[in-house]
């Protein structure tokens, strides 16, 4: 009988065939990405039911080019000529494109948080200064890419093409077959470039400023909750700030993703034309419904996404 004191410390799973410690930990973590994208889900449904018609007018702002004859003199203009035509619920016209769109787009964006988090925080739990930003860029560079480019590209063109003369898409799903039929793939990933300059900025810049503020609150203890008006306050914030850090992004953005995008040869040529033709005050147009929709955005966003991840860790016990 071999005397090997190794052979007496194999650890119990080892004997009885369970899972590897190795293993056990890769599922954890598995677990623990796959929360935050369920949650994300989850949460991006919720949210942009809440904040659409904000959305909706800050669309119609941005389009409303000045080089053209204004269809709008403001916000409420916009408002008031929609509900006019189109009642109550004209401002959720498109409403059915951004649910298809918000549920991809924050389960990939929290998951991919989560997954950069998990791999870069220290052995307390926390995320230094220079990785919350880094997570949050990781964040929304996935986001742009894997849902963003494409849903934002066919939700701007289903906007602009409801309130042409003559509308052309009788729905979601037709529209996006159409836009692929005239302009193939590349028709809904134009912007790319606009789109992950503008979600990487924009998460970067968010989860900055909550994962800051929450770590100071927390007095950097990870393990302390934050209560949820708290969490929105500090989300309003961070909102805030991001709009102001890239709303000229957001203006381009939507330009290259609208109907008469093929006139711009590029997001560079766009910004050029914008600043040449509107001046600069044009990369600020659509701020004020873009402030007051993001800073209830991302608070309302938070709020639930903190919720549910309490409420997964405690039904959804990792091993």
């Amino acid at each position: 009988m071999s005397n090997n004191p190794s052979a007496s410390s194999s650890s119990p799973g080892a004997l009885i065939g369970g899972p590897p410690p190795q293993s056990a930990a890769q599922s954890k973590s598995f677990q623990k990405t796959l929360k935050g994208i369920v949650a994300g889900g989850i949460t991006g449904g919720i949210e942009i039911c809440i904040t659409f018609p904000t959305e909706y007018v800050k669309t119609q702002l941005q389009l409303d080019e000045r080089s053209a004859k204004p269809r709008y003199n403001g916000i409420a203009d916009v408002v008031r000529q929609t509900v006019r035509s189109h009642g109550f619920f004209g401002l959720y016209r498109g409403l059915s494109v951004l649910v298809y769109g918000s549920i991809p787009k924050s389960a990939v964006r929290f998951g991919a948080f989560e997954e950069f988090k998990k791999r870069s925080v220290d052995e307390r739990g926390n995320l230094s200064i220079s990785n919350r930003l880094l997570c949050g860029l990781g964040a929304g560079v996935c986001e742009a890419i894997f849902a963003v480019t494409p849903m934002e590209t066919v939700k701007v063109k289903f906007i602009n093409d409801q309130n042409s003369t003559n509308p052309r898409f009788r729905g979601f799903f037709h529209g996006v077959r159409e836009i692929v039929k005239q302009e193939g793939i590349r028709g809904t990933y134009q912007g790319l470039t606009a789109t992950i300059m503008k979600q990487g900025s924009n998460q970067a810049i968010r989860f900055f400023v909550m994962e800051t503020l929450k770590d100071w609150y927390r007095g950097g203890d990870p393990n302390k909750k934050v209560n949820k008006l708290v969490t929105g306050v500090f989300g309003a914030f961070a909102g805030a700030a991001s709009v102001f850090g890239n709303t000229p992004i957001d203006v381009v953005k939507t330009r290259m993703q609208g109907l008469e995008a093929k006139k711009y040869k590029g997001t560079v040529d766009c910004f050029m034309q914008i600043a040449k033709n509107e001046g600069f005050f044009a990369f600020y147009k659509g701020t004020v419904p873009r402030l007051g929709r993001v800073c209830l955005d991302v608070a309302i966003t938070f709020m639930i996404y903190d919720s549910f991840m309490e409420l997964f860790n405690t039904i959804w016990k990792t091993p």
